[in-house]
């Protein structure tokens, strides 16, 4: 075994708590490298699990507000006092 003994012989530690949550993969099994759930506190995990989602989701739109005025770009006039077209409008 490890210098540690057996993670199996572990059965009350907090950590175990999360072990059958959706994610979780060998060979780490959970990892919380931050230590963030070492409380094992299930409604604390459940709300990361939600912000997190949450803010991936949020970075997605982001990127793909950034990168879809590279390939696309709204027809016609932005101004048509300016005769300012959408397409003369500089990315960034």
């Amino acid at each position: 075994g490890s210098a540690w003994g057996d993670w199996a012989l572990y059965t009350a530690s907090p950590l175990r708590a999360f072990e059958s949550e959706l994610g979780v993969q060998q060979p780490t099994g959970f990892w919380d490298p931050l230590g963030f759930t070492k409380d094992g506190d299930a409604s604390k995990f459940k709300r990361r699990r939600v912000t997190e989602i949450k803010h991936g989701r949020v970075a997605m739109l982001a990127t793909m507000g950034y990168i879809t005025p590279e390939f696309f770009k709204f027809p016609g006039y932005l101004s048509t006092s300016e005769n300012l077209r959408f397409a003369d409008i500089p990315n960034g």
